[in-house]
């Protein structure tokens, strides 16, 4: 079940759907008792609870690592924008309209916390129209005090105090540190690079009919990113 989830990233394709199509078509031989894609997708549902087990063990914090970080908010859309006012796929389950730098969407925002080397530590679903710091104190549970980077999303000295007061975080924009904007700008773009590339590959559109299938893709595809990162899996 768990190995042809994590296909779709190993395949270079976007949706688990892709993935066993892919799959039943040519290595059939790999997966002789290979159930259809139905059946397939209920048990892979019905093992929620390892996914999460699993994402939770890959984001781990070493004891070694150094305290520095990134927080980023990325768009789910769920449609084309020129179909968000008629779309209902998910939005019973909490799509919403939200907007970017780069113009409107409909659908969820994917937030992230990432450390320095790349690793994915933390993540958070929510609606598209939600403000980018508001589930940051969520983000950084189980985090022990360091430095984050944001974008200037994530600017406001009354948040940065409640951060730092509840979990020891200090929380830096370029709004915070006018005179290091560049070195800041520089940090953060040279992390995002390589995410960025991935990003846009497998997990900048949702292909999933129903809240769970959602999470649970979102989870399989941040384990793969963690997997490949670590050296445990080839890209």
């Amino acid at each position: 079940m768990l190995t042809l989830a994590l296909l779709p990233g190993y395949l270079g394709v976007a949706s688990l759907k892709q993935s066993y199509r892919l799959v039943a078509a040519n290595y059939r031989s790999t997966f002789p008792r290979l159930c259809s894609y139905q059946q397939w997708m209920a048990r892979l549902h019905a093992l929620s609870s390892v996914i999460s087990a699993l994402l939770q063990a890959t984001t781990q914090q070493l004891n070694s690592s150094t305290a520095f970080y990134l927080l980023d908010a990325k768009p789910l859309p769920v449609c084309h924008p020129v179909r968000h006012r008629r779309v209902r796929l998910l939005r019973e389950e909490g799509a919403w309209v939200g907007k970017t730098s780069k113009g409107w969407f409909f659908g969820f925002k994917l937030h992230l916390l990432r450390h320095m080397d790349g690793r994915i530590v933390n993540l958070v679903l929510t609606p598209g129209n939600w403000d980018d710091r508001a589930p940051v104190l969520v983000l950084l549970e189980g985090v022990e005090g360091g430095v984050t980077l944001g974008d200037l999303g994530y600017r406001g000295k009354e948040r940065a105090a409640e951060w730092a007061e509840e979990v020891g975080m200090l929380v830096l924009t370029r709004a915070d540190a006018p005179e290091k904007k560049f070195l800041l700008a520089q940090v953060r773009q040279a992390i995002e690079t390589s995410f960025s590339q991935w990003w846009y590959k497998f997990l900048d559109r949702v292909f999933s009919r129903s809240w769970r299938g959602l999470w649970n893709t979102v989870q399989l595809k941040v384990i793969y990113y963690n997997l490949c990162h670590s050296g445990t899996l080839s890209q």
